[in-house]
This record gives structure tokens, C-alpha cells and sequence, in this order.
């Protein structure tokens, strides 16, 4: 990254950094949408347990994975003020403090799972598939969590492009082998879902060998030395740069567990509706890593930029990630009105369970046009560090708001299933108003401190 001093300059910095995230993202959710297009074809079943399965363990992954991106926002603004040294340490230590992560994560996970399951009351082989992808994906936590920090060093230096290289190296091989474990093929036994666990934890750990490979041969990684003489231990350390990733890992987990939570409550409404809100919910995460891009881009470029002390070009960035977001995500969102048949037979072979799919596409519309004007908002406040008060604001809206609402309009509203997702709908937009109040706070506050 360097200074920009006009707008177009910007326009293409932005671009530069924003295209490889974008890619990167979709890279990696084209993973999941392989798997449940896959599972979808084997049985109602493997597509229900690996859906439970999914939404047991993104919230706390993503918030794990969250967390390391704390690492993001500090080497950027070490970046920008020139600290080399600090950005070595700082790498360091987050390698002794990810790999106890990835300990605790494991630990909570096996101490919790088996009490968690007789809770939601599945039936007994969509019970199995979910418990052992569980435990298939779990064996690729410690590689994906010491290749966060690294991703994350590469990334706050602006060379989005080898991360985004190196995902789309990874992800071919994700779904090539989640192919071979579910199906069974090349001699191999077929594990239905369970095979997408196996197939992920192994993509995970080539992951971490290709990261560790750029950071130990190319320009300007392989200079800071980060596997050489590391230091002992630093609590303090882990302290200072934890204060940042657990509030941003906490937002996540707020978020992502929201909609975990939604999706276990689909469970009382039967197997096909379990699949159908997988289905739905797996195609709007697509479309939500554009503006989930646009916000970590914005988290790089508004860091570099505060670090270096120019607040006026901060806001430049911000007010460009804003209009790119609602313009990009219009474009997309808006068509699907005319496709959902299409689409929903991407997901589903049986006629019945393509229609309750595409009942689900129509709000997946309105959540993308909320999240086009949350995401971004979020990215912007990260690049400030300004992260305790965003994770409160999160807690207030999906939970406080969301949440609840979708229950009574569920439960009371006559809505069904769907009232939840108007009550996710409700609770993103909710939290845009929020963080955009907050934004104004803050760029004020680091005007008067220039």
C-alpha cells in the first residue's frame, strides 16, 4: 500500500485491495455451497446433518478466526507508522496466543458436543453424520488457526493477491477431496457428509504449508524473520493485542451464532425445512462476501491511513466502501427475483423441497440489502480499533432485537419458519443504524486528537 492524493488513486487502491479479498471470500464459500450441493444429492439426510453440523460450528469457528483478525487492524497501523519490529512481535506472540485458541476451541468442542446433541432431538442418522463431521473437521482447527496469523500478517501489508492465491489453490482441492471422501471414489469408502469434514481438515493443513511458504520466501515477509528467535511467551502482550480480536471475534460470534441458533430452531419444523434454510442460507452467504469483502478491505485501508494520520483520507475510503457496497450488491441481489426455481434446483433434486427453497430465496433479497449497509460500517470501525463498543451494538440488535422478534413473529405472527428470518432482517438493519451513529463518533474523536 502506499499514500494516495487524489480520489482516483484511491478508487484504485481500493480495487487493488479489495478484488483478492473478494475473490478470496468467494474462493472459500464456494467450498460450502460444493457441500451442500453435494449432500443435497446424496440424501435429505446428509444435507440436514452436515447443515447442523455447519451451524454448530461456524459461530464458534468464525469467532475464533475472528479474534486472529484482530491481528489485522494493529499490523496496519504499525504498518503505516513504519514499526517493523513491533510487527514482527506482534506475529510472534500470535502464534503462541492462536495455537491455545485452537486448544480451548478443541476442548470445549469434545466436552460439548455430546451434551449438546440429545438436546435437539434429531433423528438418530442425521444425529450421526453431524457428531462425526464435527469430529472430522475438528482435526484441521490447529493448522487453519496458526495459518490465520500468518494470512493476517500478509494481508495488513495490502498483498491481498497471495492470500487470494493461495485460497484459490486450497479451495479446489477442498472440494475435489470432499468429492472423493463423500462419494467414495478412488477406492475410498463413501462417508456421505461426514466425507466434507474429512476433506476440510486436510485443505486446512495445506493452507498453513502454503502460507508458511510465503512468509519464508517472498519480498518483504521473508525479511521480518517471524520463525527466527522467537521470543518467549508475552501475557502482556497477548493482553494488549487480544483486546482487540476478542471484542471483534465476540462480534462475529454474535452474528454467525444468531443465525446457528435459527437454524437449530428450524429442526422443530421437520427435516425438509432443516434442508430448505441450509439451502437458502448457504446461497446468501454468497452474496453476503461482497459486502463481508468490502468491510475487510476497508479494515486494512482505514488502518493503514490512521496509523499514518491521515483522517481525511480515511473517510474518502469509508464513503467509497459504502456506495461500492450498495451499488455491487444491488446488482446481484435484485435478479434473483427471476431465478429462484433455477436455483433452488441447484440445491435440491425433489420438487417439494425446491419449492420450500424457493419460498426462503425471496428474504434472502432483504438480508443482502440490509447487509450492504451493515458490513461496511463494521470494516470501517475495525480499521479505527474502535471494537468493544461495535461488539455491544452487535449484542443489542441479533439478540436483543433479532432475535426475539423473529420468536414472536414465528411463534405468534403466524410466520413459521420464515418469521425467523424477518426477525434477522430486522435486527441487521437495527445494527446499521446503530454502527452509523457510532462511525460519527469516532471519526470525530480522532479529528480532535490529529
Amino acid at each position: 500500500m502506499k499514500q494516495t492524493h487524489s480520489y482516483g488513486e484511491k478508487v484504485g487502491q481500493f480495487v487493488a485491495v479489495l478484488l483478492p479479498i473478494f475473490i478470496t471470500q468467494l474462493s472459500l464459500i464456494a467450498t460450502g455451497f460444493c457441500n451442500t450441493v453435494m449432500a443435497g444429492h446424496i440424501s435429505e439426510m446428509d444435507l440436514a446433518g452436515v447443515a447442523v453440523g455447519v451451524n454448530i460450528f461456524m459461530p464458534f469457528f468464525g469467532a475464533t478466526l475472528g479474534i486472529i483478525s484482530g491481528l489485522t487492524p494493529i499490523i496496519a497501523q504499525y504498518y503505516g507508522a513504519g514499526k517493523s519490529q513491533a510487527i514482527r512481535y506482534t506475529v510472534q506472540q500470535g502464534f503462541y496466543w492462536a495455537l491455545a485458541l485452537a486448544v480451548l476451541f478443541l476442548a470445549i468442542g469434545y466436552a460439548g458436543m455430546p451434551v449438546l446433541l440429545p438436546y435437539l432431538d434429531l433423528e438418530p442418522h442425521v444425529a450421526y453424520i453431524t457428531s462425526h463431521y464435527l469430529m472430522a473437521v475438528s482435526c484441521g482447527i490447529v493448522p487453519i488457526f496458526l495459518a490465520a496469523v500468518v494470512r493476517n500478517f500478509i494481508d495488513a501489508h495490502g498483498y491481498t493477491r497471495l492470500t487470494m492465491g493461495i485460497t484459490m489453490c486450497t479451495v479446489p482441492v477442498n472440494i475435489a477431496l470432499n468429492y472423493i471422501f463423500m462419494y467414495g471414489k478412488f477406492g475410498m469408502p463413501a462417508f456421505g457428509g461426514i466425507g466434507a469434514g474429512i476433506g476440510s481438515a486436510l485443505a486446512f493443513t495445506l493452507n498453513l504449508v502454503l502460507n508458511v511458504t510465503v512468509a519464508l520466501t517472498l519480498h518483504p515477509f521473508r525479511d521480518y524473520h517471524i520463525f527466527r528467535n522467537l521470543p518467549q511467551p508475552r501475557f502482556r502482550a497477548w493482553r494488549r493485542h487480544l483486546g482487540v480480536g476478542v471484542p471483534i471475534g465476540a462480534t462475529m460470534f454474535t452474528e454467525q451464532s444468531i443465525f446457528g441458533a435459527v437454524g437449530l430452531f428450524m429442526t422443530t419444523y421437520g427435516t425438509a425445512v432443516v434442508a430448505a434454510h441450509q439451502a437458502a442460507m448457504n446461497f446468501t452467504t454468497i452474496v453476503y462476501m461482497i459486502p463481508l469483502s468490502i468491510s475487510m478491505a476497508l479494515t486494512i485501508l482505514v488502518g493503514y491511513e490512521v496509523g499514518a494520520r491521515r483522517m481525511r483520507d480515511a473517510r474518502q475510503y469509508i464513503r467509497l466502501g459504502r456506495v461500492l457496497s450498495l451499488v455491487f450488491v444491488s446488482a446481484i441481489a435484485l435478479p434473483l427475483t427471476r431465478h429462484q426455481a433455477w436455483l433452488a434446483s441447484l440445491y435440491a433434486s425433489a420438487p417439494e423441497l425446491q419449492s420450500l427453497i424457493c419460498t426462503f430465496l425471496v428474504y434472502v433479497i432483504f438480508m443482502q440489502m440490509s447487509d450492504c449497509i451493515n458490513a461496511p460500517l463494521q470494516g470501517a470501525l475495525r480499521g479505527y480499533k474502535d471494537v468493544r463498543v461495535t461488539f455491544w451494538l452487535a449484542v443489542v440488535s441479533n439478540w436483543v432485537v433479532g432475535l426475539p422478534l423473529g420468536w414472536v413473529m414465528a411463534q405468534y405472527g403466524g410466520m413459521g419458519p420464515y418469521g425467523y428470518w424477518i426477525g434477522l432482517i430486522g435486527g441487521i438493519l437495527v445494527g446499521g443504524i446503530f454502527l452509523m451513529f457510532r462511525l460519527r463518533r469516532v471519526e470525530k474523536k480522532f479529528d480532535a486528537i490529529v
